[in-house]
């Protein structure tokens, strides 16, 4: 993955069903989750277990862009959710609804045809 200078890798979210690993290549990028911010350089890397809660994402606060690898393994039953926004999207379908379940709804009206 390549981050450009103030971009987000994502919302700040979590996987119900899938552990996460990032590993920095070229750059900084601050990584953001529950416990605060940290920062992590070339050859550091983060894990994040599933099921935690623990909500996290990438910032590159820096003036280069960073370059990282992200692993995770795409489970079909995974489920992940946002923790800042009302979001969550599942695997299974790929879906984006609202965190008590109900669907977005479909712009320029398309719903209320």
């Amino acid at each position: 993955m390549t981050l450009p200078p103030g971009a987000w890798s994502s919302q700040r979210h979590w996987h119900g069903h899938e552990d996460e690993f990032v590993y920095v290549f070229e750059g900084e990028i601050t990584l953001v989750e529950e416990q605060g911010r940290i920062a992590l350089c070339a050859g550091e890397c983060a894990a994040f277990p599933k099921g935690t809660g623990n909500g996290h994402h990438l910032i590159n606060e820096s003036s280069e862009t960073a370059v990282y690898l992200e692993i995770g393994s795409r489970h079909p039953d995974d489920l992940t959710t946002c923790l800042d926004i009302d979001l969550q999207s599942a695997n299974s379908d790929g879906r984006f609804v609202h965190k008590d379940g109900k669907p977005y709804v479909e712009s320029c009206g398309a719903a209320a045809r």
